[in-house]
């Protein structure tokens, strides 16, 4: 496994602590994924249409009493493509002999 083959949609450090948040909860608003992230309003926006292009998250405009709130879900397919992203990442950092042998520049192949 290399880090080539990471979902590059979900290795982009926004969207990788978007689906973080959501993966633990049943929805997030905007404002707290904002909150969280530290993206501003335009940024946030344009990952979460990135993930949810993917299908990874559904976005539901709702009201909150009289107050219009942005609500994200992760969905069945954005789980299972994060719980991949998470096995592939393990492959990547646990590569078989990464920890008994020595590698540098130097190294005769």
């Amino acid at each position: 496994m290399t880090h080539t083959q990471l979902d590059a949609v979900i290795h982009a450090p926004v969207r990788l602590a978007i689906l973080s948040v959501l993966v633990s909860v049943k929805e997030a608003d905007f404002n707290y994924l904002k909150k969280i992230t530290g993206a501003t309003d335009g940024n946030l926006s344009t990952h979460l249409s990135k993930l949810e292009q993917k299908e990874y998250v559904k976005i539901e405009n709702v009201f909150k009493g009289k107050k219009p709130a942005t609500i994200c879900r992760m969905t069945r397919h954005g789980r299972d493509a994060f719980s991949n992203y998470l096995k592939a990442l393990e492959d990547v950092i646990h590569f078989p002999g990464r920890e008994t042998e020595v590698k540098s520049s130097e190294t005769k192949v």
